[in-house]
Protein backbone atom coordinates (compact mmCIF):
# COMPACT_ATOMS: atom_id res chain seq x y z
CA UNK A 1 0.00 0.00 0.00
CA UNK A 2 1.23 3.49 -0.83
CA UNK A 3 0.41 6.30 1.58
CA UNK A 4 -0.51 9.39 -0.42
CA UNK A 5 -0.27 12.00 2.32
CA UNK A 6 2.83 13.47 0.61
CA UNK A 7 1.00 14.34 -2.62
CA UNK A 8 0.46 18.09 -2.85
CA UNK A 9 2.60 18.67 0.21
CA UNK A 10 6.23 17.55 -0.10
CA UNK A 11 5.79 16.10 -3.59
CA UNK A 12 4.41 17.99 -6.59
CA UNK A 13 1.96 16.54 -9.12
CA UNK A 14 4.54 15.54 -11.74
CA UNK A 15 6.64 13.66 -9.18
CA UNK A 16 3.50 12.14 -7.65
CA UNK A 17 2.53 10.74 -11.06
CA UNK A 18 6.02 9.25 -11.51
CA UNK A 19 5.89 7.65 -8.06
CA UNK A 20 2.44 6.18 -8.68
CA UNK A 21 3.55 4.84 -12.07
CA UNK A 22 6.60 3.16 -10.50
CA UNK A 23 4.45 1.80 -7.66
CA UNK A 24 2.10 0.12 -10.15
CA UNK A 25 4.99 -1.03 -12.39
CA UNK A 26 6.43 -2.89 -9.39
CA UNK A 27 3.22 -4.86 -8.87
CA UNK A 28 1.55 -2.89 -6.10
CA UNK A 29 -2.06 -1.74 -6.34
CA UNK A 30 -3.40 -0.16 -3.12
CA UNK A 31 -3.30 3.62 -2.64
CA UNK A 32 -4.23 5.20 0.69
CA UNK A 33 -5.22 8.85 1.07
CA UNK A 34 -7.65 11.04 3.05
CA UNK A 35 -9.84 14.05 2.48
CA UNK A 36 -7.66 16.09 4.85
CA UNK A 37 -4.35 15.45 3.02
CA UNK A 38 -2.57 17.97 2.86
CA UNK A 39 -4.49 20.70 4.67
CA UNK A 40 -1.56 21.39 7.00
CA UNK A 41 0.67 22.76 4.20
CA UNK A 42 0.69 26.50 3.57
CA UNK A 43 -1.92 27.45 0.98
CA UNK A 44 -3.65 24.06 1.03
CA UNK A 45 -7.20 23.36 2.15
CA UNK A 46 -7.35 19.55 2.14
CA UNK A 47 -8.16 17.24 -0.74
CA UNK A 48 -4.88 17.89 -2.56
CA UNK A 49 -3.74 14.26 -2.36
CA UNK A 50 -7.09 12.94 -3.59
CA UNK A 51 -7.06 15.48 -6.43
CA UNK A 52 -3.60 14.44 -7.60
CA UNK A 53 -4.56 10.76 -7.48
CA UNK A 54 -7.74 11.56 -9.44
CA UNK A 55 -5.78 13.45 -12.10
CA UNK A 56 -3.33 10.56 -12.32
CA UNK A 57 -6.22 8.14 -12.88
CA UNK A 58 -7.76 10.44 -15.48
CA UNK A 59 -4.45 10.62 -17.37
CA UNK A 60 -4.22 6.81 -17.46
CA UNK A 61 -7.41 5.34 -18.94
CA UNK A 62 -8.17 1.89 -17.55
CA UNK A 63 -5.96 2.35 -14.49
CA UNK A 64 -8.91 2.60 -12.09
CA UNK A 65 -9.67 -1.09 -12.65
CA UNK A 66 -6.10 -1.96 -11.63
CA UNK A 67 -5.89 -0.11 -8.31
CA UNK A 68 -7.62 -0.14 -4.96
CA UNK A 69 -8.38 3.28 -3.51
CA UNK A 70 -8.63 3.79 0.23
CA UNK A 71 -9.61 7.15 1.68
CA UNK A 72 -10.74 8.51 5.01
CA UNK A 73 -13.18 10.95 6.59
CA UNK A 74 -13.37 12.61 9.98
CA UNK A 75 -10.42 14.98 10.26
CA UNK A 76 -10.96 18.71 10.69
CA UNK A 77 -10.97 20.46 7.31
CA UNK A 78 -11.11 23.90 8.93
CA UNK A 79 -14.66 24.84 7.95
CA UNK A 80 -17.82 24.66 10.07
CA UNK A 81 -19.35 21.19 9.84
CA UNK A 82 -16.41 19.82 7.86
CA UNK A 83 -15.08 17.34 10.41
CA UNK A 84 -16.15 14.40 12.47
CA UNK A 85 -18.40 11.44 11.76
CA UNK A 86 -21.92 12.87 11.62
CA UNK A 87 -24.07 11.24 8.96
CA UNK A 88 -24.64 14.42 6.94
CA UNK A 89 -20.92 15.20 6.86
CA UNK A 90 -19.96 11.64 5.85
CA UNK A 91 -22.47 11.79 2.98
CA UNK A 92 -21.06 15.09 1.73
CA UNK A 93 -17.44 14.08 2.32
CA UNK A 94 -17.71 10.86 0.32
CA UNK A 95 -19.20 12.74 -2.62
CA UNK A 96 -16.35 15.26 -2.42
CA UNK A 97 -13.78 12.44 -2.29
CA UNK A 98 -15.36 10.63 -5.24
CA UNK A 99 -15.21 13.85 -7.29
CA UNK A 100 -11.59 14.58 -6.37
CA UNK A 101 -10.52 10.97 -6.98
CA UNK A 102 -12.26 11.00 -10.37
CA UNK A 103 -14.04 7.72 -9.67
CA UNK A 104 -17.50 6.38 -8.99
CA UNK A 105 -16.48 4.12 -6.12
CA UNK A 106 -13.99 3.86 -3.29
CA UNK A 107 -12.71 0.42 -2.40
CA UNK A 108 -12.35 1.10 1.31
CA UNK A 109 -13.68 4.12 3.19
CA UNK A 110 -12.25 4.72 6.66
CA UNK A 111 -13.21 6.73 9.71
CA UNK A 112 -9.92 8.56 10.27
CA UNK A 113 -10.44 9.48 13.93
CA UNK A 114 -12.98 8.73 16.66
CA UNK A 115 -15.63 11.43 17.04
CA UNK A 116 -16.78 11.76 20.66
CA UNK A 117 -19.45 14.31 19.63
CA UNK A 118 -21.34 11.93 17.32
CA UNK A 119 -23.29 8.89 18.52
CA UNK A 120 -21.71 5.66 17.33
CA UNK A 121 -25.05 4.49 15.92
CA UNK A 122 -25.23 7.59 13.68
CA UNK A 123 -21.78 6.93 12.25
CA UNK A 124 -22.47 3.25 11.66
CA UNK A 125 -25.77 4.17 10.01
CA UNK A 126 -23.92 6.57 7.70
CA UNK A 127 -21.43 3.90 6.62
CA UNK A 128 -24.24 1.38 6.15
CA UNK A 129 -26.18 3.86 3.98
CA UNK A 130 -23.10 4.34 1.79
CA UNK A 131 -22.74 0.60 1.32
CA UNK A 132 -26.43 0.27 0.47
CA UNK A 133 -26.23 3.11 -2.08
CA UNK A 134 -24.09 0.93 -4.33
CA UNK A 135 -22.51 3.74 -6.30
CA UNK A 136 -20.53 4.88 -3.29
CA UNK A 137 -17.89 3.06 -1.23
CA UNK A 138 -17.96 -0.68 -1.47
CA UNK A 139 -16.82 -1.10 2.13
CA UNK A 140 -16.75 1.01 5.26
CA UNK A 141 -14.01 0.43 7.80
CA UNK A 142 -12.78 2.01 10.95
CA UNK A 143 -9.18 2.88 11.72
CA UNK A 144 -8.01 0.77 14.70
CA UNK A 145 -8.26 3.78 17.04
CA UNK A 146 -11.88 4.28 15.90
CA UNK A 147 -12.72 0.60 16.13
CA UNK A 148 -11.54 0.54 19.74
CA UNK A 149 -13.82 3.46 20.59
CA UNK A 150 -16.74 1.74 18.87
CA UNK A 151 -16.09 -1.51 20.76
CA UNK A 152 -16.12 0.43 24.03
CA UNK A 153 -19.54 1.79 23.05
CA UNK A 154 -20.73 -1.82 22.85
CA UNK A 155 -23.79 -3.35 21.27
CA UNK A 156 -24.28 -0.78 18.51
CA UNK A 157 -23.09 -2.66 15.46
Amino acid sequence: MFGGNVFGWTIDEKTSFAILDAFIDHGFDAIDTADVYSRWADGNQGGESETIIGRWLQARPGMRDKVKLFTKVGSDLGLPGHKGLKKAWIQQAVDDSLRRLNTDYIDLYFAHWPDPETPVAETLDAFHALQQAGENPRHGRLEPRCAAAFRRAGGVA
